[in-house]
C-alpha cells in the first residue's frame, strides 16, 4: 500500500483525497475526502485573470489541506489544476502560491488528460465492460470520455456551471431568455464534443461532480447530503428533467433551502442541471449512474505510476 494525497483544483471547488492505494490488487482505501468551494474561476471568463480574492480563498484551503496531509503522513502528493487556471493570464501567481504552501507544483493538465483521470476514477469499481460515457460537469468545463474498460475517445468543452452562469444569468430566478441562452451554448458545445466522442453509442452514462450529485440528492429526497446513498444511485431522464425545471423556476433562497444543496452551489446549480439534462437527451439514455468517485480518485490511482 502507498499512502497518497490527491488534490483537484477546479473552477468552483478544491478537493482533497488521502488514500492507501495498492496497484497490485486494485484496491483504494479512502482515509479522508473533503471539498471546499473557493470559486477560483470567479470572473475568469470575463477578465482572463484570477481574482486576488479567489486566489486567497484557494490558498487558505491549501493551507488547511497541507496540515491534513502532514497529519496522515502521505508519501506522495499530486496537485492537478483544471479549467480556470489553464485559462488565466496570471496563472504564475497561482502556481507560486501553491508551491509555497504544499511544496508541489500544480499540474495544469489538458482537458483530455483530465477526462482520462475522470474515467479511471469513475469506472474502476463498476462491474462489466459495456461502452460507458463518463461526463464530468465542472465549473468551467465539461469532460466527455467514452470507453469499454479503457479510454477510447475524450473531449473537453467550455461549458461549466460557473462559466455559463456568469455568462448568461442576471435574474433570480433566471429569465426565459437567459435559460435559452444557456441551452444554446450547451448545444453548441455538445456539437463540438460529438466531433471527437460518439456520445450516442454509449449504453451507460456515468455522471460526475457536484451538479450531478446534487441533482441525485434531490431525486433521492435526502434530508442531508449522504455520499454513500448518492454513490452509484440511478436517476431517470424524466426525474432529471423535473428537477431541472423546478430549479430553473426557483429563487436563490428556495434553492438554498434544499437540504442537500451546498451553499457554494446555490447560484450555479441551474446551469449544471441544464448541462446534465442536455447530455442525457443527446446521448439518448434513460438514466444516469451517479458516481462520487471521479477525477480525484483517478489522480490517486495515477500516483502508483505517475506520468
Amino acid at each position: 500500500m502507498t499512502r497518497v494525497a490527491a488534490i483537484d483544483c477546479g473552477t468552483n471547488s478544491i478537493r482533497l483525497l488521502i488514500a492507501d492505494v495498492d496497484a497490485s490488487t486494485g484496491e483504494l482505501h479512502e482515509l479522508d475526502r473533503r471539498m471546499t468551494i473557493v470559486r477560483l474561476g470567479q470572473g475568469v471568463d470575463r477578465t482572463g485573470r484570477l481574482a486576488p480574492e479567489a486566489l486567497e480563498r484557494t490558498f487558505a484551503a491549501c493551507r488547511e489541506y497541507a496540515g491534513i496531509i502532514k497529519e496522515h503522513g502521505a508519501e506522495r502528493i499530486r496537485f492537478v489544476a483544471t479549467s480556470a487556471s489553464r485559462d488565466a493570464e496570471n496563472r504564475d501567481e497561482f502556481v507560486n502560491g501553491v508551491v509555497g504552501i504544499l511544496g508541489v507544483e500544480p499540474e495544469v493538465i489538458s482537458g483530455d488528460r483530465e477526462a482520462e483521470f475522470s474515467f479511471t476514477g469513475a469506472t474502476a469499481e463498476l462491474p462489466g465492460h459495456e461502452e460507458r460515457l463518463v461526463v464530468d460537469i465542472g465549473g468551467g468545463s465539461t469532460e466527455f470520455v467514452i470507453g469499454r474498460g479503457h479510454v477510447e475517445a475524450a473531449r473537453s468543452v467550455d461549458i461549466g456551471c460557473v462559466r455559463l452562469t456568469e455568462r448568461h444569468v442576471r435574474s433570480d430566478p433566471p429569465a426565459p431568455e437567459e435559460i435559452a441562452a444557456v441551452r444554446a451554448d450547451i448545444e453548441a458545445a455538445l456539437d463540438l464534443a460529438e466531433e471527437a466522442v460518439p456520445v450516442r453509442e454509449a449504453s451507460t452514462l456515468v455522471g460526475l461532480a457536484g451538479s450531478v450529485t446534487t441533482v441525485a440528492g434531490i431525486a433521492l429526497g435526502l434530508d442531508a447530503y449522504d455520499s454513500e446513498a448518492i454513490h452509484h444511485s440511478r436517476v431517470s431522464r424524466e426525474r432529471v428533467a423535473e428537477i431541472t425545471e423546478r430549479l430553473a423556476r426557483s429563487t436563490h433562497d428556495e434553492r438554498a433551502a434544499i437540504p442537500v444543496m451546498h451553499p457554494g452551489r446555490v447560484d450555479v446549480i441551474i446551469a449544471g442541471a441544464l448541462v446534465l439534462l442536455a447530455i442525457m437527451d443527446r446521448a439518448g439514455v434513460p438514466e444516469v449512474v451517479v458516481s462520487e468517485h471521479d477525477i480525484l480518485d483517478g489522480i490517486a490511482w495515477s500516483l502508483t505510476d505517475p506520468r
